[in-house]
């Protein structure tokens, strides 16, 4: 959960307070209205200028970045992937996070829960722009993260697949008590967790909840 306090950052974000404690939240808003760097905040990829934000109750400047961005994985708009095989790529995350790595069965369990019908020992340069958006989905659920904060999860998918790839993300965080965090433009998204959506509107909050 965060707590967010006076928070001001350059002429983009002011932010009086804010709690964000749904198990999913979904930050819209029009295009420049400071969601994705609001997002950034969380995670200290971008330190505001005054204020502060409380991470279950601690002050994110006393966390240190590289254990917090363990605990609270985030996932850009466009999909990174590396050359290898799609079993590789699943890896890599808790590889460069010195967690254990997945297994076998857990890795494929991932991929039915973004619906990516791959084989685990194929190659990745050979994916839609849609199948290498689930894959990097199901690369950060393998991380077992506290919190996931995710930028556009669904901009490359049609409409039934986002439905179902979004609904088995919030699922399967829900059964392990973590949290999702996502920046999204679909109304189909912001309407599935009403509760927990926090409208931005030229860097400040203009609505909250249902």
């Amino acid at each position: 959960m965060f707590v967010i306090q006076g928070l001001k950052y350059r002429s983009i974000l002011d932010i009086g307070h804010l709690t964000l404690d749904q198990p999913v939240v979904c930050l819209v808003g029009p295009s420049g209205s400071g969601k994705t760097t609001l997002l950034r905040h969380l995670n200290r990829l971008c330190e505001p200028d005054v204020g502060s934000i409380l991470y279950r109750g601690a002050d994110l400047r006393t966390i240190e970045p590289v254990e917090l961005r363990r605990r609270v994985v985030m996932l850009g708009q466009t999909p990174v992937l590396y050359s290898g095989t799609i079993a590789e790529n699943l890896q890599i995350g808790a590889r460069l996070a010195r967690k254990p790595l997945p297994g076998r069965e857990a890795m494929a369990r991932a991929l039915e829960q973004v619906e990516l019908s791959q084989s685990l020992d194929s190659f990745c340069d050979k994916l839609s722009g849609g199948e290498k958006q689930r894959l990097c989905l199901a690369r950060i659920l393998l991380m077992e993260a506290e919190t996931y904060l995710l930028d556009e999860p669904s901009a490359a998918l049609d409409r039934e697949s986002e439905r179902h790839v979004i609904q088995n993300l919030a699922d399967s965080a829900g059964k392990k008590g973590q949290q999702l965090i996502l920046v999204s433009h679909s109304p189909q998204v912001a309407g599935m967790f009403p509760d927990g959506v926090v409208a931005l509107e030229q860097g400040r909050i203009r609505e909250v909840g249902a």
